[in-house]
């Protein structure tokens, strides 16, 4: 029988080697989307398409990204962490080399959908695998220090990117995304441990899988911290999908400028997210949710002033570091508190998490540039309403109330 890992805190080398594993299967969504964003201009060069359908890429991904959750995370829950794990790492091997050679803009947004798909699989069994082995106040925790690693994915990936189209063209970065599968592929196969114990593992199919998110969706409070931190995922695909056309068409950026800005935001994510962990020990986490909406709203109103009167880069900047950085908080925190509900079919749980915020994402990125390249407007309005509408469902079932 397959040798089921449990924490040593004594071990605190083999903590640390999972706390990188694990965190760097979390950023394969910011991978995916961020390294190759200095190069969406490029890409519709290339391909000879409009704005609208390069941001369909990021559409399709996001897709992938959210239905590959929903696929694998109940999958997981039945067979265990490391088999699905081993055989997705390998699709998103190939769906990566393969978007590099694609002949037009329609095979490059399947691709990016199969890419999207397969990299589900390494965000939703980490998330799962950090809840099998913890919980309370540990878990959050530990989300915060994989923060550290899936945090350095939006800041080095878009200056990794921005780097690598100085010298060679844009199917260079799909190329090292590749390459990062395989490594990823490496990494898993000799040094992740399965993490969910035998008894644990759900049974039931397909029926099952049907049975346990109607469970979900039927707990109310499960429900509205899965929608909140849901809308703040999804302002933040508004402004990955919008950033690239507002600062180098109209704020006039260079790529590696570009970069440098998202690193900037990635370096506020981290941040909020250690902030947060440090203070889960002192108050309530849904206090640190709380007051993390606020910020992020304060940052979206300032955004909406600034767009309306064309204000400078540096107010626009700081706008969007309020918004983006506040990323980091809620979801430390929403998700220790909404899989701290949750003793089994925890892969399934992870996967309704994932799946509400790529949905959200891939339903504006072709919105935010509804009004042509040379519009902030609806970015900006869509960052805004994304903000409020968290906060209502933050309220509407009592979050604020919840101790764990």
């Amino acid at each position: 029988m397959e040798k089921i890992y449990k924490p040593d805190e004594k071990n605190v080398m083999m903590r640390v080697w999972l706390i990188l594993i694990l965190g760097s299967l979390t950023a394969f969504g910011p991978l995916s989307m961020d390294m190759y964003l200095p190069a969406l201009p490029e890409i519709g060069s290339d391909l000879g398409t409009s704005t609208s359908l390069v941001q369909m890429s990021l559409t399709a991904c996001l897709l992938g990204l959210g239905f590959g959750q929903i696929v694998f995370g109940p999958y997981s829950d039945v067979h265990g962490r490391r088999k699905p794990l081993l055989f997705t790492l390998i699709g998103y091997a190939l769906a990566s080399f393969l978007s590099a050679f694609s002949p037009n803009i329609y095979v490059f947004i399947v691709l990016r959908f199969i890419q999207g798909f397969t990299g589900a699989a390494g965000i939703v069994i980490a998330r799962a695998s950090a809840r099998d082995m913890y919980s309370g106040k540990e878990l959050t925790k530990f989300v915060a220090l994989l923060s550290l690693v899936n945090g350095a994915a939006p800041i080095l990936a878009p200056i990794f990117g921005g780097f690598i189209l100085q010298f060679i063209p844009w199917q260079g970065i799909f190329h090292v995304l590749g390459l990062i599968g395989l490594l990823m592929l490496i990494g898993v196969f000799f040094g992740l441990p399965e993490t969910l114990h035998h008894e644990k593992r759900s049974t039931g199919g397909v029926f099952g899988v049907i049975k346990t998110f109607g469970k979900l969706m039927r707990d109310r409070t499960f429900l509205s911290i899965s929608l909140t931190q849901g809308f703040i995922m999804t302002a933040m695909f508004a402004y990955i999908a919008g950033s690239p056309f507002v600062l180098q068409k109209i704020y006039g950026v260079t790529e590696f400028q570009f970069s440098l800005f998202f690193a900037l935001n990635g370096i506020g994510i981290i941040l909020a997210a250690q902030v947060a962990g440090h203070l889960s020990s002192r108050m309530a986490e849904s206090k640190i949710l709380q007051l993390s909406l606020y910020v992020a709203l304060t940052g979206a109103l300032l955004l909406c002033y600034t767009v309306w009167t064309e204000g400078s880069l540096t107010l626009l900047a700081l706008s969007l570091f309020l918004i983006i950085s506040c990323v980091g908080s809620v979801s430390t925190t929403g998700f220790s508190i909404a899989m701290n509900l949750q003793e089994r079919d925890v892969g399934s749980a992870s996967a309704f998490l994932g799946l509400l915020p790529h949905i959200g994402g891939a339903i504006v990125s072709p919105l935010v540039g509804i009004m042509g390249e040379m519009s902030a407007i609806p970015m900006a309005i869509i960052i805004l309403a994304c903000t409020i509408f968290a906060l209502i469902t933050f309220y509407i079932a009592g979050i604020q109330k919840i101790v764990i």
